[in-house]
């Protein structure tokens, strides 16, 4: 006999055994013996949380000949029929490669005919969201106005694409994420059925990794099964079947990166690479990690031991692990985590599509350690922090061998332990502004964000003290450098490495263009921003 795949052997038949849809299985129970059936019903939710498994048994439920407390017994004639899948009142269409008219009007005909057995005709429609215009119009009509004995079951992952007149003539119900001790529970009750023996740590990891899904989770365990027959499955079986990495090679590269040790950063993805690990799983559980030590950060700011305690059962680590957390929790701030969870995210989204993942997540290591490689003012605060931490120590950091134990109290053995002497950058003379206001619009390009649109129409000239005069319309675009004084200092940092010179910005709020040509009436060097990027 072939063999099943767990997720089709262990598909729940009854009401009873859907895992974490509470509400949605009491909700159909209650129709089905008060006799109140709907004629459409509309499930909605991410893969795997049982939209079709409920679909099926409510099916059976609502023509099955002796249903226990709403629930299909399971033995009759018609409750098995329907399960084996030669039933004639329950019709199953996948929208994603029939969405034609023509497969519409086909099950318009068929609805004409009154079921041969049985109280009800069934019709699944899954992935309706594929569904043609003229295929939604089609079926419109027969959602509102059905036979009696006509149920229809519309099942979708993306419910914002359903036309709004199928919605209101649908009962709407929105599965839910599966939670890790659902999805840990039934992984157990699997094992156990199957005879196979499991660590709780690894069978937790399985559910984490399935993300809220059911199939997901199953099918993950029944590859780790396959690899490891008649063995225990412990917890690094199941990260090296699933190219996963275990958390203390984590620990080591934000320790890595906290030091801006590039080297070790690299040493360590290296290792992950030649390993076997997958990538894009190497980055997700990286972005994990940083999510951990930021729920961590903030509890420990708040210094409320019984939140500290909630956190750390939300994060679901061991207490070793928990203990190197917290050592590295204390030692980044929230606007660091922040930036680096930022930027892993932005990598997620660039490996889905990538031929050459390894480079990518290269660099991205390498803006993690060097936050002076950003010109964006997220990283700006990143850059001044590790400028700080050098002056406080009175020593620069050389060459790219730093040790990572540096930034929790140790000593790198390759830091040249010189004074800073930072050279004066001289400051521009009123010529060089000049040029610098010439030059503007090319600089302005290499800024970002909403400081790149507040200086959209921006006009400029020089003062008499030997500023640079920056005119911006009065509203939202120069409340973000007169309310935030930091915008300025970051504006004059990205003059300062444009031209090579210290260059004092003054920030005026003006609210026309003739009271700025007014106020500063040298219009010879005077220039605006709201230009074409051609011109």
């Amino acid at each position: 006999m072939a063999y099943t795949a767990l997720y089709r052997k262990f598909r729940p038949a009854t009401f009873e055994e859907v895992r974490g849809q509470e509400h949605i299985v009491t909700t159909l129970r209650n129709q089905i013996k008060a006799d109140r059936i709907g004629h459409a019903y509309l499930f909605t939710g991410t893969r795997g949380t049982g939209k079709t498994s409920v679909a099926k048994i409510f099916a059976k439920a609502v023509n099955c000949e002796a249903p226990v407390n709403g629930s299909p017994c399971g033995v009759c004639a018609a409750c098995r029929s329907i399960g084996a899948g030669t039933s004639m009142n329950v019709v199953e269409i996948d929208a994603a490669s029939n969405n034609g008219v023509d497969n519409i009007r086909e099950i318009i005909d068929e609805v004409s005919y009154s079921p041969a057995e049985g109280k009800y005709k069934v019709y699944i429609i899954d992935e309706v969201h594929m569904l043609s215009p003229g295929a939604f119009n089609a079926l419109l009509k027969t959602l509102e106005e059905p036979p009696s004995y006509a149920i229809f079951i519309l099942a979708t992952t993306e419910v914002h694409k359903i036309p709004i007149t199928i919605l209101s003539r649908c009962q709407r119900y929105d599965f839910r994420r599966l939670s890790i001790d659902t999805l840990a529970g039934r992984l157990k009750e699997v094992t156990d059925a199957e005879g196979v023996v499991i660590e709780e740590r690894a069978l937790r990891y399985l559910a984490k990794s399935a993300d809220g899904s059911m199939r997901d989770g199953l099918s993950l365990l029944d590859q780790c099964i396959a690899f490891h027959m008649d063995e225990e499955l412990t917890f690094d079986k199941v990260l090296d079947v699933l190219g996963a990495v275990d958390t203390g090679v984590f620990s080591e590269l934000v320790r890595a990166i906290l030091s801006g040790s590039v080297v070790r950063a690299i040493e360590l993805l290296e290792d992950v690479v030649v390993q076997g690990r997958d990538l894009s799983q190497f980055v997700l559980d990286l972005t994990w990690y940083l999510r951990n030590l930021l729920l961590l950060k903030t509890s420990l700011s708040d210094g409320d031991e019984a939140e500290i305690r909630a956190m750390e059962d939300i994060m679901e680590v061991s207490g070793d692990n928990l203990a190197r957390l917290r050592e590295e929790a204390q030692a980044l701030d929230v606007d660091r985590l922040l930036r680096y969870i930022r930027i892993l995210s932005e990598l997620t989204g660039q490996l889905r599509y990538s031929g050459n993942k390894r480079v990518l997540v290269e660099i991205a290591l390498i803006k993690l350690c060097k936050p002076q490689m950003e010109i964006d003012t997220e990283a700006l605060s990143d850059r001044v922090r590790t400028v700080e931490e050098k002056l406080e120590r009175g020593i620069v950091m050389s060459g790219s061998g730093e040790n990572p134990g540096a930034a929790f109290g140790g000593e790198s053995g390759s830091e040249r332990q010189q004074k800073v002497e930072r050279p004066p950058i001289p400051a521009a003379t009123p010529q060089e502004i000049k040029e610098v206001i010439r030059r503007f619009p090319a600089i302005r390009q290499n800024t970002e964000g909403l400081m790149k649109t507040s200086l959209k129409s921006a006009q400029l000239s020089v003062s008499e003290a030997g500023e640079l005069v920056v005119g911006i319309p009065d509203g939202y675009d120069s409340d973000y450098f007169v309310k935030y004084p930091e915008h300025v200092t970051a504006l004059e940092d990205i003059l300062e490495r444009a031209v090579g010179r210290h260059i004092r910005v003054a920030v005026v709020p003006v609210g026309n263009e003739m009271e700025f040509e007014r106020n500063y009436p040298d219009i010879s060097e005077f220039i605006r921003m709201d230009v074409t990027e051609e011109e």
